[in-house]
């Protein structure tokens, strides 16, 4: 027998009868899952494209966020952190991971790596004073249709790891979305920034944080976290670092 299969626990012998009905596959390559696999095969778990971004307080990702942020009269002097869990890139398998959540309902999946990105973040030191997370949110009508905010998602599992060693606040619905915008997979990168330039407002919520990690599934331009982030500049003040974090980062 497949030593891989000895020694299993219930939950183990439970999933291999579950699998005999609905066999589990990997969400990169398809190839079915063993019991003791979860959501990627061991092999693709071991080339998943880590950013490792969370070690590097400037990286790629952090410098386009800033430029972002730059060019939209952000007024803020301090730079801003940003960390993705993985590159994504388009047909690579991995480009997979938040579509499976956002389009596909993989809830199980979408938690597990926001929980893979939640302990990255929390093992970098110049994330270790964020206070108060947040996330991108949907327009009122889309959520209505889609049922749920992927980004939601996936700041709450990133929150729940976070809070396990120290005391922040949660708040999905710190920032909305007062206009309906084109989805930003349909537009050219030119066109993003407009798109969704001064559609986002922010509400104050009880006192004022210090460090705010704003949560997306995907990062592309930088344009949706900007235009959030200059939001919450309006709402905060100056003083205030916003950070993001998401799972995949596109490099362009």
């Amino acid at each position: 027998m497949d030593p891989r299969l000895t020694g299993l626990k219930l939950h183990s012998l439970l999933l291999c009868l579950s699998d005999l009905m609905m066999p589990r596959v990997c969400l990169v390559c398809g190839r079915q899952l063993l019991p003791s696999e979860r959501h990627l095969c061991i092999e693709c778990e071991a080339d998943l494209p880590l950013t490792h971004f969370e070690s590097m307080p400037r990286n790629p990702m952090a410098d386009t966020f800033n430029g972002r942020l730059l060019s939209a009269g952000d007024g803020a002097v301090a730079y801003q952190y940003a960390t993705a869990l993985f590159h994504y890139v388009s047909g690579s398998g991995y480009d997979y991971i938040p579509q499976a959540l956002k389009y596909d309902r993989n809830f199980p999946a979408g938690r597990h790596f926001a929980r893979l990105l939640g302990r990255n973040i929390a093992s970098a030191g110049h994330f270790a004073d964020v206070d108060l997370v947040c996330c991108v949110p949907l327009h009122w009508t889309r959520r209505f249709w889609r049922g749920y905010n992927q980004a939601e998602i996936i700041a709450r599992e990133v929150h729940r790891v976070l809070s396990q060693s120290r005391e922040l606040r949660f708040e999905p619905s710190l920032l909305r979305r007062t206009r309906r915008t084109r989805s930003q997979t349909r537009v050219g990168v030119e066109e993003k920034a407009g798109n969704v330039q001064g559609a986002f407002r922010a509400r104050r919520g009880s006192g004022t944080p210090r460090h705010i990690l704003l949560v997306d599934d995907v990062f592309t331009t930088g344009s949706t976290l900007a235009s959030c982030t200059l939001a919450l500049r309006e709402a905060f003040g100056a003083q205030v670092r916003i950070s993001v974090a998401t799972l995949g980062y596109v490099q362009r």
